[in-house]
């Protein structure tokens, strides 16, 4: 009978934890393509991990995406993956933080982004006491927009 190695069982932990913080169809073994960042005026930072082909979304537009948000030590804030429940909002209306507002806008439908966003573009007017972070973190999200509509 073949006996696992040790460091083997140490790695599985691991994988699993990386294999969570992934979208649906984003895998471990194939390289990561090679993507520029962008950092915006405001300090918004953003990679486009996969290109959309739909509209183009803008202020006073409603628009609905799937978002997971982590901490920089990996601790998940959001999944609407998870949840199965997609975020719809309206940019531009003060409904998401403003890295939000800004990531969004000039996304195209079917577009997915990696963002940094700092402290000072994810402000909430409260911190309600059982969160697990608060307005000194820097948030990190993996979002698509799934669907864009004029109000």
């Amino acid at each position: 009978m073949k006996t696992l190695n040790p460091g083997t069982l140490l790695l599985l932990p691991a994988l699993l934890f990386f294999a969570a913080c992934m979208a649906p169809g984003e895998s471990l073994v194939e390289p990561a393509p090679t993507v520029e960042a962008v950092t915006t005026a405001s300090g918004l930072v953003y990679e486009v991990i996969e290109t959309g082909s739909g509209p183009t979304a803008k202020a006073g537009d409603m628009a609905l995406i799937h978002e997971t948000t982590q901490l920089a030590d990996g601790t998940m804030i959001t999944d609407t993956w998870a949840m199965n429940h997609p975020l719809r909002f309206l940019l531009g209306g003060n409904q998401v933080i403003d890295g939000m507002d800004e990531a969004v806008t000039g996304m195209r439908v079917g577009e997915r982004r990696k963002l940094i966003v700092p402290p000072s573009l994810s402000k909430r007017s409260s911190y309600p006491e059982n969160e697990v972070f608060g307005p000194a973190d820097t948030l990190y999200y993996n979002v698509i927009l799934l669907q864009t509509s004029e109000q």
